[in-house]
């Protein structure tokens, strides 16, 4: 563990919670299937009591539930949201899978009684089908804000593209495309001269500018009427700088593990819970370096 002082944007790192129950996918840029090989002292309740840590520490952080699937035990979200108060925008990461025990009403129940509660449900659906998947027309019916993330893993059928933005720009939901981060160097992050996706987005879609930060970048394209982006981040969340005569660790992402232990990057670096107590607070970083008109 490092002894450098801990620094974060303000309002403070986001917290990623990672839910303890699996998914039945077997995605294959998923790097967190590992984790559920075991479930043993996976433990609902001490999640909840980082959260409480996190919330006290950071009020005004974002929290981020993904797994696993955090739809696959709706009861067990249930607790774990209701322990984030309203002061925190919630994201939750999911494929809104098909269930044998459960119909599609059910989740979009519970996605009503939780539509104050949750900023928004971004949804995982890739060129190539890695799950079955629940209809468009569920998804698209979902009582809560909404976006589409598909990773363009490595040969992605390019020519599916446009059909593809067709199918999500019927609902008029916004798509992030990614950039699979297990890749990604801070040597390429902003490499645009290689990049296929870049150059395969700008054939089909209107280029509108770029945002970054030090750790994830982002450009963004309109498809007709549909907002589109490609994001691309970093495989790690920590970086290091030095200001005057201080070398602080620069924290991007917390993690909640599915243990309910705190860490600070994804790496299985331990957060040091007292030292953050005391972090430094500075502007975020991320801002538009380019705008096209």
């Amino acid at each position: 563990m490092s002894n450098n002082p801990y620094k974060t944007r303000e309002g403070g790192a986001t917290v990623t919670v990672f839910v303890p129950y699996d998914c039945q996918n077997n995605c294959p840029f998923c790097v967190n299937k590992e984790e559920y090989g075991d479930m043993s002292g996976f433990s609902r309740d001490k999640i909840c009591e980082s959260i409480h840590t996190m919330d006290e520490i950071t009020p005004y952080c974002d929290f981020v539930f993904t797994g696993g699937e955090p739809f696959a035990d709706l009861e067990s979200l249930q607790v774990m949201l209701d322990q984030v108060p309203k002061t925190h925008k919630v994201y939750i990461n999911t494929t809104f899978p098909v269930f044998a025990d459960r119909t599609p009403q059910d989740m979009l129940d519970f996605c009503e009684r939780n539509k104050d509660k949750i900023t928004c449900i971004n949804i995982s659906r890739h060129l190539v089908k890695y799950v079955e998947e629940s209809d468009d027309e569920l998804v698209g019916s979902i009582p809560v804000p909404t976006r589409i993330n598909c990773v363009l893993y490595k040969n992605y059928p390019r020519e599916k593209l446009t059909d593809y933005m067709d199918r999500w720009n019927k609902y008029g939901i916004p798509i992030q495309f990614r950039f699979d981060y297990t890749d990604t160097t801070p040597e390429n992050l902003y490499e645009e001269e290689h990049d296929k996706i870049l150059a395969d987005l700008k054939d089909f879609c209107k280029y509108t500018g770029l945002d970054g930060c030090r750790m994830r970048c982002g450009y963004h394209f309109t498809y007709r009427d549909l907002e589109l982006t490609y994001h691309k981040t970093l495989p790690y969340s920590t970086i290091v700088e030095k200001e005057g005569d201080t070398t602080y660790d620069i924290l991007y992402d917390i993690l909640i593990k599915q243990n309910g232990d705190i860490h600070g990057d994804w790496d299985g670096k331990i957060l040091d819970v007292e030292k953050y107590r005391h972090v430094k607070f500075e502007p975020y970083d991320l801002k538009w370096l380019e705008v096209v008109e």
